[in-house]
């Protein structure tokens, strides 16, 4: 197992579509426990393997509160397949894009089907954070981030702030305390 690096905003491998997973051998379920670790250090709540720069589909998730025993899930080559009308909107925050959060408003309920960590079909119905996170995910794995669903004047803003700093030290942002869920 390794932490590995996440990418962050402007690098354009996150704009890549993942592709599916064919194969559950030992190297998926390497890169599953290196997620697990990363996003564990991070500390995040959820991670798209193209955010540590491997374009396939899979997202590691863990939603347990801070001092509660982890729940770690994992979905693979995840799909909406069904989405609600009515909207939620949440306070979303982004490994990929450190120490910025915005609302964003998204279908309150969810359908989603996706394969287990053994390749066993499987679909959840999801709501609250849960359905949050995952419509969050399964973007990052289409090439979506989740400052695309924001007005165009803030994504302009927070992408010139870092590409500014990408420019200007290399690295985009500094290590700093979590501020919020960041998924």
């Amino acid at each position: 197992m390794a932490i590995r690096d996440i990418l962050s905003i402007p690098d354009k491998k996150l704009r890549l579509v993942s592709e599916p997973i064919k194969a559950f051998d030992g190297d998926l379920k390497a890169l599953i426990e290196d997620m697990f670790e990363t996003m564990y250090e991070a500390p995040g709540i959820g991670l798209a393997a193209i955010q540590i720069g491997v374009p396939l589909r899979v997202i590691t998730m863990d939603l347990a509160k801070k001092d509660d025993p982890k729940e770690p899930q994992v979905f693979i080559n995840a799909e909406v397949v069904w989405s609600s009308e009515d909207k939620s909107t949440y306070e979303e925050g982004c490994l990929s894009i450190p120490e910025y959060y915005e609302e964003v408003e998204r279908p309150a309920a969810v359908t989603v089907r996706y394969l287990d960590r053994d390749g066993k079909p499987r679909e959840v119905e999801a709501t609250g954070l849960l359905a949050t996170c995952l419509q969050h995910e399964i973007d990052h794995t289409n090439g979506v981030l989740f400052i695309d669903h924001i007005s165009k004047l803030k994504r302009d803003r927070v992408m010139k702030k870092f590409t500014k700093a990408a420019k200007r030290d290399g690295h985009p942002h500094p290590a700093r305390e979590k501020k919020a869920n960041v998924v």
